[in-house]
Formats: structure tokens, sequence, C-alpha cells
């Protein structure tokens, strides 16, 4: 009795802990949204995207800025809608949509007073930023503004000429703190003349660290050159509760409210974020971003879609690792979001309007994703997602003492037979034979 009543203190005490150690990562109770929210639209476009060859295309066809510019007078998504992309984005289950609104060639998407390089001077001639901001707002999606730091576009914008854009024919070297201005002026435009921001996506850092961008000190020196400090303080100031993420691929940076991966879940080291392994934080929330297909800004020849099984997958796998899924798209240069796209989407939007209980408002599983699938949990609930599993047996480690477990989207006669060994705690589940062939979920019902 008296080993029974230890057991009991001490699996209360790992839960109060884990508890806690949920509700510690969300500093300010007004990006608690954030985490709820589990999934997002990313979208990257502009004048790139007439050249049909990605987003980089300015930097890896070494062309000249000058003639990049010409676009200016060809860049006209006519067709852009903004009420249809979120609409998109709602009907996929999506919470937020992150937009570019100026990537690495330094154009910018909305009505800047800051630079002639920008939408209103092309045939098209209306604020992107400002049509989706009100749209955002209307239909309750929130809106997060990427914004990159670097430039390929000015002279002002480096010490040298920064690690990326070396051939695009910039030759002055101007004052640093000009072009430091420059980002000022343009994110205070954002943070009051748009209404609610919910984040700002800083991308570009690595562009000005040095190639052992690995050790400590290179992102501490990065930090005072960028004057993070004064940048995150105005953003603060000018909106208390807009979040910041800096896609840097290092640890984070006090001011910075969660944690960007690129290309790969938090932890993990697959290659596809650049083979580099980012320590992952346990007070800040997280995001990983990934493509549909290869490419973010609109490729022509880019018809390597991800199938619905593995969009369903890395979003599952996101959530069991307590972090959110920012999947992109890169509209055409019309503004029209590719078919191929929209169809992947509102497939994911099936799934999520049957099963996004299991995913939304949830917290990362007590074991972290697993080749068999993942785990994520909420109050007294936890969500096993199966998505293979040896000879119909799945045998899990449980700091819980289970309750009842049945088949959240199996039908089947016959009720989930499970056991849990007493002394260890391990959960052993007999599997039905129809297991889902994307997704296999078990609700398990904890004391």
């Amino acid at each position: 009795m008296l080993n029974c009543v230890k057991k009991a203190i001490l699996l209360s005490v790992f839960i109060f802990i884990g508890c806690l150690n949920v509700d510690a990562q969300v500093q300010n109770p007004a990006h608690r949204w954030f985490e709820d929210a589990r999934f997002g639209l990313f979208v990257h476009f502009g004048p790139y995207s007439v050249l049909c060859d990605g987003e980089w295309v300015l930097n890896q066809r070494s062309l000249k800025i000058d003639d990049y510019k010409k676009l200016q007078h060809i860049f006209d998504p006519r067709f852009f809608d903004a009420a249809q992309w979120v609409r998109i984005a709602k009907s996929a289950g999506m919470k937020y949509i992150t937009f570019t609104s100026r990537h690495h060639d330094g154009f910018s998407n909305w009505d800047t007073k800051q630079s002639e390089w920008n939408i209103m001077n092309t045939p098209y001639g209306k604020d992107l930023v400002r049509q989706l901001a009100d749209e955002c707002h209307k239909e309750g999606i929130k809106l997060v503004i990427y914004y990159s730091l670097l430039d390929w576009s000015r002279d002002d914008y480096s010490f040298t000429t920064g690690r990326t854009g070396q051939k695009t024919g910039r030759t002055e070297q101007k004052n640093w703190m000009s072009y430091i201005g420059f980002m000022k002026a343009q994110l205070t435009e954002l943070l009051t003349n748009y209404g609610e921001i919910a984040g700002i996506w800083f991308d570009g850092e690595w562009d000005q660290l040095p190639e052992e961008k690995s050790e400590r000190f290179s992102h501490d020196q990065s930090k005072v050159n960028w004057h993070f400090d004064e940048i995150y303080d105005l953003i603060h100031r000018l909106q208390p509760d807009c979040m910041i993420a800096n896609n840097h691929h290092l640890p984070a940076l006090p001011g910075e409210d969660y944690q960007a991966f690129e290309k790969d879940l938090p932890g993990e080291t697959t290659g596809a974020g650049f083979g580099v392994h980012q320590t992952v934080s346990d007070k800040l929330p997280l995001e990983t971003c990934e493509t549909m297909n290869g490419s973010w800004g609109y490729r022509l020849s880019d018809n390597r879609f991800k199938s619905i099984k593995e969009l369903i997958h890395l979003l599952v796998r996101s959530a069991g690792y307590g972090a959110n899924l920012l999947l992109n798209v890169g509209p055409k240069p019309t503004g029209e979001i590719e078919e191929s796209c929209m169809e992947l989407l509102q497939v994911m939007g099936e799934w999520t309007n049957d099963y996004g209980k299991t995913i939304y408002g949830t917290r990362g599983g007590y074991i972290k994703p697993q080749p068999w699938g993942a785990v994520t949990q909420q109050g007294n609930k936890l969500y096993i997602h199966v998505f293979s599993a040896e000879n119909n047996r799945l045998t899990l480690p449980c700091p819980y003492k289970i309750k009842s477990a049945e088949w959240l989207n199996i039908k089947t006669e016959k009720p989930l037979v499970w056991i849990q060994d007493k002394k260890s705690g391990d959960v052993t589940f007999t599997l039905a034979d129809n297991l889902d062939e994307i997704d296999s979920i078990i609700e398990v019902t904890v004391k």
C-alpha cells in the first residue's frame, strides 16, 4: 500500500511538472494563440515570381540589380485575391498567414515611403499587405509579416557586401547605420499602418555571419552589428503583443518570442535544414517551415509536390514536438495559388476538420516523435498517431495510468485491446487489421 502511495505521489508530481513546463513556454499570455494554432500558411511572393525560378533567382543567376529592377514594369498580380487566399488557408485548417512583405531582393509589397522599389510603382499599383491585412482581420486569421534583413539591391546594405548577392552590381559602401535606419522606418510603417500584426518573421541574419557561424561569438557579434536590441525594442514598443522570430539557424536571442526551424523539425538534422543542428529552446514556442514542393517562390518546372500522406505526417510530427507547421505556397506571378497546392490544402482541410482536436491546442507528447508515429496531448487526453507498426502491435513507455483507450478513426466492431504493465508502466496495443493508410489515431484517457 505504501509503494502505491509513493507511486501516486511521484506520478502527480511528474504530471504537475509537465503542466508547468507547458505553461512556462508561453511568456506572454497574448501569445498563447500561437501554441494553440499548430498550422499556418507561408506565402513567398514578389517580382521574382515573374521569372518562374524561385525567390533566389537574382542571386543564383548572377543578375545585375539594374536589369532585375526592370521587373517592376512587368510584375502585375492582377488576379491576386486576398479573400481567396484567406479562404484557402481557413479551409485547410490554418490559423495564421506569414507573408513576405519583402524578400532578399529588397522589393516591398506595400506602400512604403522608404523606397521607390515597391508594389505601388508596378502596373498593378495596389498595396498587397493592406489587402491581406484587412482580410485577415475580417476573417479572424492572424497575420505575421516576413521581413528580410538582407537586401541585394541597396548599396548601404552591408559592412562588406554580405555572403550572398555579391554579383548584383553593388559597388558603393555606404553608411551601415543608414541601412539600419531604413529597416527601422519600414518596420514602423508595417506596425503602425496595418492594424494588428501578430508577428515579425526575420530572415537573413546569416548573410552577415562569418563562415564559422557555429561559434557563439559570431552570433553575439551579429546581434550587436544588426542592432537587434534596438529593433526588437522598437517592435515591442509599437505593438507589445507582436511576436518576433529570427530564422538565423542558431540559438534564440533575448527578445525573440518563438523559435523557427527551416525545413527540419525541432532537434532533427536531416540535411534538408542545411544540415544545421539548432539547439531547441525549452522556453519558447516552436515552428517549423516547409515547402509543398521543392521551392519557396514560384518555379515553373517544380512539380515535386509532397503527397497528402507526407504533409499530414509532417503536421502530426510537428505537433508531436510541440511545434507549429508553417506550410508554404509560392503563387504564380498573376497572384493565383497553384491548383496543385489548392488541391492538397483542400484534402488537409478535410483531415483537420475531422481530427483537428488531436492537433489544435495540444502540446508535444511525453515522448518525441518516433518512426512509428507521434503523440500529442491535451489535459488528460493522449492522442497516439500510428503511421506504421510491426505485427500489428505497438508497445510504448507511459508515465500515466491509463483509464481507457479507443480508436478515433478506425471503424471496427472489436474494442481496442491494450494492456499496461503495472511495474514499468509500458502499454501494449494490439492494433486493428484495417489501419488507416495515413494515420491511425488512438485516443487515450489517463487518470
